[in-house]
């Protein structure tokens, strides 16, 4: 998030962000969300508690969300409907693609052996950063981050990101905020035609959604000139939206990744 914090700073942009329970410098088991509203009150709490300081409170507040990130980012907009002034959405996390939806069948049994178990760690973390992220000097600082986590995954975090996944994408349609989300066309993380949904089922007046051909999952990990396409309109979309004043944008970053 190093970079997206300071582009967005020299356009003149105030950025916060915080690591979700289990991940980056935050306490409790590496990786385990044991609930996922707990994430979603954690990141209400202190992101409202910024927007009410002082210097902030005549400020546009935008959402800013990427892969997990944007269902974070969907979840706070669903709780406070009214409260934030739109979202920025990269690749986000809203719908299991269907050929990678399991049977009903296999989600009760996850259900029934997270009941016993939940931070069982058995589903393996496949290492696909070479195909997520151009970049190969952002791959060599991912690599050597040790506040990201490698392990298994453990049973009760992929059971609530699939129930908040399921959740989001029977429920498009109560997402009213403007919003730019914003996907790779060859992303192998989140299939673009569920950004493309989003757009759709939304019930925004005012939503954007762009594809950027032959882009990955890391939007803002790509090379030269395409990293900066993909700044240049999400700070064209904000500008527009916040008058081109100074605004306050609140970022709930990527699963694993500390905050800017």
């Amino acid at each position: 998030m190093r970079d997206t914090a300071s582009r967005l700073v020299r356009a003149g942009y105030a950025i916060y962000g915080v690591d979700h329970e289990g991940h980056g410098r935050s306490s409790g088991l590496r990786c385990y969300i044991p609930n996922f509203g707990d994430v979603i009150d954690d990141c209400s709490s202190y992101f409202k508690s910024v927007c009410d300081k002082p210097e902030n409170r005549e400020k546009k507040r935008f959402l800013y969300g990427i892969s997990m990130g944007g269902s974070v980012a969907l979840l706070l907009h669903r709780k406070e409907p009214a409260y934030w002034d739109g979202a920025v959405l990269l690749a986000p996390m809203c719908k299991i693609s269907d050929d990678m939806k399991p049977h009903p069948v296999v989600v009760s049994v996850l259900k029934m052996v997270c009941a016993v178990a939940p931070s069982w760690r058995i589903i393996p973390t496949p290492d696909i950063l070479d195909k997520v992220c151009k970049d190969p000097e952002m791959r060599k600082q991912i690599r050597s981050n040790p506040y990201i986590y490698r392990g298994k995954i453990p049973l009760k975090t992929c059971h609530e990101l699939l129930m908040v996944s399921l959740d989001i994408e029977k429920n498009l349609h109560e997402v009213t905020l403007p919003f730019l989300v914003l996907h790779g066309g060859d992303d192998i993380v989140t299939d673009p035609t569920v950004s493309k949904m989003l757009f759709e089922e939304a019930s925004s007046r005012d939503k954007a959604f762009k594809l950027y051909p032959g882009m990955w999952h890391a939007l803002s990990a790509e090379l030269p000139p395409d990293a900066d396409l993909v700044y240049s309109d999400i700070i064209s979309w904000l500008d527009q939206r916040a008058n081109r004043a100074t605004c306050g944008a609140n970022v709930s970053e990527n699963i694993g990744t500390a905050s800017a």
